[in-house]
């Protein structure tokens, strides 16, 4: 039975390591994905918020079009690229769309629909595409995305987002625990 799939992107889909190089070379630091302990990376750096955010908007394009896919992702994504409908919801700006379909088609990625938010508020988003399932990497996603839609959630292991999780949100460590967590579920449907 088609399921929809609502796949958050970067450190989902992209390796959560993507945007380290950048910080490593534009900063002058060398710290790796352990040293990120929560998802705002203004820890990692010695600058303002207002700073960082300067240097993440001019970033992002580079970033977002060389980023490495994450281990196992393509394999599995193709598996289910048939089967079930791929929506890709992402809190990157509707700016980047033509380098975020650019990079899809790059890495032969199917896709029925993406759309970037701007925010990284995915409820609204998860409720208009009526998913049945939640791919993230942030773990407050995860949580809000699981109670308000009621819904499973995948959350995808990181040193950033390691919180305490409730039922209903489920933490793997590769694509492939993803993919056999998402067949026994589809199994008891």
């Amino acid at each position: 039975m088609k399921k929809r799939f609502g796949i958050d992107i970067d450190g989902t889909v992209t390796c959560p390591a993507s945007i380290i190089p950048y910080i490593n070379k534009d900063f002058k630091v060398n710290i790796t994905l352990n040293d990120v302990k929560q998802y705002d990376l203004t820890h990692v750096v010695d600058c303002t918020e207002e700073e960082f955010a300067d240097w993440f908007i001019k970033s992002e394009p580079v970033i977002y079009a060389e980023s490495p896919l994450a281990n196992g992702a393509k394999e599995i994504l193709k598996k289910w690229e048939t089967v079930h409908e791929l929506l890709f919801i992402s809190a990157r700006g509707p700016h980047l769309l033509e380098i975020t379909k650019e990079w899809f088609i790059k890495n032969d990625l199917h896709f029925n629909h993406i759309d970037l938010l701007g925010t990284h508020n995915k409820i609204e988003a998860a409720k208009k595409y009526q998913v049945d399932i939640f791919f993230e990497d942030k773990h407050d996603n995860a949580v809000m995305l699981h109670e308000e839609c009621q819904i499973p959630v995948i959350l995808f292991d990181t040193p950033y987002n390691r919180e305490p999780i409730p039922n209903g949100v489920v933490r793997v460590n590769t694509w492939s625990e993803a993919s056999a967590w998402v067949d026994n579920w589809l199994k008891q449907k």
